[in-house]
């Protein structure tokens, strides 16, 4: 039997999981403190709080009548982190077939990993109270590397952290992001359609569209083989 060395790389925030709506709030805690109320809305504002905190931060000033003002926004950042840390999993759940389709391709041999531009602390801590952080072989942050997606390094490392060869992993994600880090690593991208901004995936001409995860192994098998070299 040959070497496992086959890794299907998951984004984590609109991949794997819906994490806006506790996103939203934190960044809210923020616009509140400034004294405006709650700014961004759970469902309008869903697809920018899963870009992270910095476009959050802008995207309500920009509501507000203060577009660009940098500085309010590198103040904000970290007290929105500290309120999204206080409560991450409020609202957060798991795409329906997530980690049944992670268990079907470690059942298959593929090795499964996270990569994620979310800081490594709060990924780990969202991993953790979600119960699935030991399904995966490697997790890497914004933060673990001195580079971050869409540098191809940040996936590449993902792959070798997980026990593959980096040149044959795929990346499932959910943005332009993860688009443009697979076509710089050389490897095929599957981007999820089922995420705030899904109906805007087609048009980034990924390898493939993932409609439900109950597709994932088989689309997998098809973009890369199978997982026994």
């Amino acid at each position: 039997m040959g070497v496992c060395v086959k890794t299907v790389v998951f984004d984590l925030d609109g991949t794997l999981a819906d994490t806006s709506g506790d996103l939203i709030a934190a960044a809210n805690v923020c616009f509140r403190q400034m004294g405006a109320g709650d700014v961004l809305d759970p469902g309008a504002d869903a697809g920018i709080a899963l870009r992270g905190a910095r476009a959050m931060l802008n995207r309500g000033l920009t509501k507000l009548g203060r577009p660009q003002e940098e500085a309010v926004v590198d103040a904000y950042y970290p007290v929105l982190l500290e309120a999204y840390a206080a409560d991450i999993d409020r609202h957060t759940y798991l795409y329906p077939g997530a980690m049944e389709a992670v268990a079907a391709l470690k059942a298959d041999g593929y090795l499964c990993a996270i990569c994620t531009n979310k800081p490594e602390r709060l990924a780990l801590e969202l991993l953790g109270r979600l119960g699935i952080l030991d399904e995966f072989g490697a997790m890497l942050g914004a933060d673990t590397l001195s580079v971050r997606k869409p540098d191809p390094e940040h996936l590449l490392e993902t792959a070798r952290r997980a026990g593959g060869h980096p040149e044959k992993c795929l990346l499932i994600g959910d943005s332009d992001t993860d688009r443009k880090t697979a076509r710089a690593a050389g490897v095929p991208s599957v981007l999820v359609t089922f995420g705030p901004a899904g109906g805007d995936m087609a048009a980034l001409e990924p390898e493939a569209l993932l409609h439900d995860y109950a597709h994932l192994p088989a689309l997998v098998t098809d973009l890369i083989g199978g997982a026994r070299a």
